[in-house]
């Protein structure tokens, strides 16, 4: 199966999806399974569901996957496929397809551990990727226990699932993604559209993903109360349980500490120099300079997964990344592509 051909059944697979979504081929079986991701892990809604697998399909356009994948003549070149041990997150639904994606764009054998609090979305679209090229059938491998067979690993999880990651596949060529988290920087002249589009950047996913906004970096002197005004179409999540559990939990915390905060009754924001921030509150922290503010969070780029502003990340399109962003700056295909010249098969 050549680059191409490749090409050619990720595109169909975003179409696809188009058209499921939209309630038209495929419409009933994806539908069902997206409405039932609640029953087994509450944080996926239908809604945010849906989200997810319309920034995947929209992503996968014929368009976008040649000028990805140009940007590495080697993919044209043959290769002996490599075994990729991917374990995915389950933070947030179908965090895991860009990998699942890069492994097999680039001509490699995927194995992959799915995360059991996401597990059937990635099962169900590698299944229609298989029914449009079954090429791909001898290609792709879940599994919900440990993984056998493996060349190299791409691992996905938290501060203290990387210690165990590093521990048990340390002697193999491997990524290990930890805890990251994105910030916004306003500079007082943001329209409003553009506040209102940062809202997403928060909210989406109930703040769950490594690119949601958990911290925002404001001029000294601006008003950050007159930002809630532009949020209040996301005020909705406080009906939603755990989400509205971890409000009430944070906000007595807060409240027992005596420890100063701004309550909008569906989001806490409080003064915190952290970039990570629990759910249903938001850090915030105030700058002198723009010069200052990218001192400080230069220091901090390993920590930070994307940056929201006029000059980085556009406003609302923090969980819209390009088939070219990759987490934690690492290149995926550069990764596996240097593992097959490095001949360890």
């Amino acid at each position: 199966m050549d680059l191409a051909e490749r090409i050619k059944s990720f595109s169909d697979l975003g179409e696809k999806l188009r058209t499921a979504v939209n309630g038209r081929d495929h419409s009933l079986q994806l539908n069902t399974l997206i409405d039932n991701q609640h029953l087994n892990n509450p944080w996926f809604t239908p809604e945010y569901v849906r989200t997810a697998i319309n920034a995947i399909a929209f992503e996968l356009t014929e368009e976008n996957l040649i000028k990805w994948t140009g940007a590495y003549p080697r993919l044209k070149a043959e290769i002996k496929p490599v075994q990729v041990g991917v374990i995915m997150a389950g933070n947030i639904p179908l965090t895991g397809f860009h990998d699942f994606l890069s492994v097999l764009i680039s001509g490699n054998n995927l194995i992959a551990k799915t995360s059991s609090k996401d597990s059937e979305l990635i099962v169900y679209i590698g299944e229609m990727l298989c029914s449009i090229n079954p090429g791909f059938r001898n290609r792709i491998e879940f599994t919900s226990g440990n993984l056998k067979g493996f060349d190299v690993v791409i691992a996905t999880g938290s501060n203290n699932s990387s210690r165990y990651f590093e521990y048990y596949f340390g002697k193999y060529p491997n990524i290990i993604r930890k805890n990251r988290n994105s910030i916004a920087i306003i500079d007082g002249d943001e329209t409003t559209s553009e506040l209102e589009a940062l809202g997403a950047d928060i909210f989406l996913y109930f703040g769950l993903g490594c690119r949601n906004v958990s911290k925002i970096y404001i001029p000294d002197g601006y008003d950050f109360t007159s930002l809630v005004k532009n949020w209040e179409s996301f005020a909705g999540c406080i009906s939603h349980q755990k989400y509205a559990n971890n409000y009430d939990f944070n906000k007595a915390v807060y409240l027992v500490n005596k420890e100063h905060f701004y309550d909008t009754g569906y989001l806490l924001l409080k003064e915190d120099s952290k970039l990570s921030s629990p759910v249903s509150v938001l850090n915030y922290e105030y700058y002198k300079s723009q010069y200052a503010v990218k001192q400080q969070t230069e220091l901090l780029r390993e920590n930070i997964q994307c940056i929201v502003s006029r000059s980085d990340t556009a406003f609302g399109k923090a969980q819209s990344p390009h088939l070219w962003d990759y987490a934690d700056g690492i290149d995926t295909i550069e990764f596996l592509l240097k593992k097959n010249l490095a001949g360890i098969l």
